[in-house]
């Protein structure tokens, strides 16, 4: 997905139960497990996550701790997770955008994308974003921030499966929220700079 421009009528702000902070070095471990939604599938994945971290951030650690940002509730407990990164230090890209499970429905994930969104200057855009159909709440809530679907057939080394997907959005969001879906072709400077590149980094 690209974001061009900001829709500031979805902005929000955090229930005031819970703060934002960056992450910890010593968190590491929990921030590679929050993508997931049980320990099983967590300790799956965990080296892909350890391969990601050192081939997408390796080198660039302090801005990667700096730049996460935690959601945390008054135990200071981290519970949701988001980060603006600089894809190939070349494309704002938004990573890992996450609301455990037991915390979701309250507001976080938008008041969470609106505190990274809502300060960037005219010049951090476009924004990109990379999802699945599976995410389709997440696809909602992008798409209220003016967040558009890309047609392209291959971004980078990944194929597009937007066809494939449109179906599966259509069965499992409300009409009015499918409807609101946008589609554009990515810029094709992106696209050409992207074929330039071995590696997934966002």
């Amino acid at each position: 997905m690209m974001c061009e421009s900001l829709n500031e009528s979805a902005l929000s702000t955090l229930p005031k139960a819970f703060h934002v902070r960056s992450c910890k070095r010593t968190e590491l471990d929990i921030w590679k497990a929050m993508p997931f939604d049980n320990f099983n599938e967590a300790k799956e994945y965990d080296q892909f996550m350890v391969d990601f971290f050192e081939k997408t951030y390796g080198g660039q650690e302090d801005l990667f701790f700096k730049n996460t940002l935690f959601v945390c509730n008054s135990k200071d407990e981290p519970i949701a997770t988001c980060l603006l990164w600089k894809a190939y230090r070349a494309f704002n890209t938004i990573h890992w955008l996450k609301v455990l499970k037991g915390y979701e429905g309250l507001g976080i994930g938008r008041a969470l994308l609106s505190i990274i969104m809502k300060d960037l200057p005219k010049t951090a855009y476009p924004i990109y974003l990379h999802t699945q159909p599976g995410s389709y709440r997440a696809i909602k809530l992008y798409s209220d921030f003016g967040f558009h679907l890309l047609s392209d057939k291959k971004i980078g080394k990944r194929v597009n499966d937007l066809e494939v997907c449109l179906p599966i959005l259509k069965k499992y969001m409300p009409d009015k929220d499918y409807l609101q879906l946008k589609i554009n072709k990515a810029p094709i400077h992106f696209l050409n700079k992207l074929k330039t590149f071995d590696t997934v980094e966002f």
